[in-house]
């Protein structure tokens, strides 16, 4: 096949060395149609899936009616994915109506992928519903090699897990790309971050996208595109994949991308059945800039407050008293971030110190925290650990507090406790720790990874999980 391509094409060889791609860029020239593309060019790219959700999609769609009129149709029904998730579980009048505003929007336009909620009471009642749009996305099957996937959100980028150009949009370019089925896109220069060494047992993806973002800061990656391999993120599960990706925005990077692999194709074995094609680096493409890194030799961080670059040890940090831990989010609120923190309380059999809020990223998440054996537990689940533990019962699955939210959004951060001088300090595994992301604005939030907001929650203090899992 190799052989046939390369006598087929009238490119002299030394020019296609010359003009090899990265990743990024061949996913571009693809969706736009070029044979070759560079950094800096500006193209109109051909979108596989626009995704949106109950916060960005009313605008999205008002702009789309604006533009293209009262009456039209979307550039394909099967294309656009509508996932309510940010402010669901509240009695807010005008986030209840943001949701009645997708489900009208849908049932007009006939879209196939509309994951409802009408009951709020009661999730499990809504069989459609699935909670985090980026982990969502995953679940049912609209992640794909080689594919292009815009959202309304900054988190859409965790779609890169799979191999594929994922990034977020704003909502005029929703709207857009509603209509038209493509947007116009400046092709990013490509950052390689390439990771060695075993996975020390203490240590999570979470740890080594802070370690990447205290490196090169917030603006370090800002519109670049930020490619990760090595021994150790081909060793990484899709979930884990997912969360390396998911950060890369608060380094200001325009996507993150792992190759695809065996993990990806197993992953989506029972999740896709549309073909897909797989991209790769050519040994000869032009990088801005490469990092190494040894991770034997890292330590568990975190991200103190207010910027994720404000990294840390955390045992650096172990006098730093807490008041909450929060568990959840697209970035920390997987089947696997549960089972590490279930591994943490089952480890020390002790009940933690402060209120522990566990907000499932999904329905099917929720039903794994009660129905999978955590490993060496002796079949209890996620759940009845977490219970055993005193940590508070899991939530219904939404954003929930990672972004704030209504006022009665579960664990929001409001006001001080009684027993703080300052206002609550909360340990959480969400991706952002500006003043007033979870809430009130005096809160303070260390990022830190399931592994150290699980040790945390039983000391009451920032605390390394290798008090723990040693």
């Amino acid at each position: 096949m190799a052989s046939s391509a390369i006598a087929s094409n009238s490119t002299p060889f030394i020019n296609q060395v010359k003009n090899a791609m990265t990743m990024t860029e061949k996913i571009f020239a693809r969706a736009s149609e070029k044979p070759q593309l560079s950094p800096g060019e500006n193209v109109w790219v051909n979108v596989d899936i626009l995704m949106t959700h109950d916060v960005c999609g009313p605008g999205s769609i008002g702009i789309f009616k604006r533009e293209f009129g009262q009456n039209a149709k979307v550039w394909d029904r099967e294309k656009v994915v509508i996932i309510p998730d940010h402010y669901i579980f509240t009695t807010d009048e005008r986030a209840n109506r943001n949701v009645d505003i997708l489900r009208d929007f849908c049932t007009e336009q006939n879209i196939k992928y509309f994951y409802d909620i009408k009951d709020l009471g009661n999730f499990k009642a809504n069989p459609d519903y699935k909670g985090v749009c980026h982990v969502a996305l995953a679940q049912e099957g609209h992640c794909r090699p080689g594919e292009v996937l815009l959202g309304t959100d900054s988190h859409t980028c965790t779609a890169g897990a799979f191999g594929q150009f994922a990034t977020g949009i704003g909502n005029t370019d929703a709207g857009f790309v509603l209509g038209a089925g493509k947007l116009l896109l400046k092709v990013p220069p490509t950052l390689r971050f390439v990771m060695d060494g075993e996975m020390p047992n203490y240590l999570l993806a979470k740890d080594l996208i802070l370690q990447i973002i205290g490196e090169i800061s917030v603006s370090g990656a800002t519109y670049k595109s930020m490619e990760f391999v090595g021994s150790t993120v081909e060793s990484l599960t899709m979930e884990e994949r997912m969360t390396l990706c998911n950060m890369v925005v608060e380094a200001g990077g325009k996507n993150g991308i792992v190759p695809a692999d065996s993990t990806t194709h197993k992953y989506l074995a029972d999740k896709t059945s549309l073909p897909y094609e797989p991209v790769y680096s050519d040994d000869k493409a032009r990088f801005l800039s490469e990092y190494r890194f040894d991770v034997s030799k890292l330590e568990p961080l975190v991200a103190k407050p207010h910027s994720p670059d404000n990294r840390a040890l955390a045992r650096e940090c172990k006098d730093v008293k807490i008041d909450r831990v929060y568990i959840g989010s697209c970035t920390g609120g997987k089947t696997e971030d549960f089972l590490a923190a279930a591994e943490i309380f089952l480890a020390s059999g002790k009940r933690v110190k402060v209120p522990t809020f566990l907000v499932p990223a999904t329905q099917k998440i929720w039903m794994d925290l009660y129905s999978l054996p955590v490993p060496g537990s002796g079949g209890k689940t996620c759940s009845q650990i977490f219970e055993e533990a005193g940590c508070d019962t899991p939530a219904s699955p939404s954003c929930g507090a990672c972004l704030g939210g209504p006022k009665d959004t579960y664990a929001r951060m409001n006001e001080a406790q009684a027993s703080f001088d300052v206002f609550s300090v909360c340990v959480s595994t969400t991706n952002r720790n500006f003043p007033g992301r979870m809430g009130h604005k005096e809160g303070q939030i260390y990022l830190a990874s399931p592994y150290t907001a699980a040790a945390s929650a039983l000391t009451g203090f920032v605390t390394d999980p290798r008090e723990f899992l040693q």
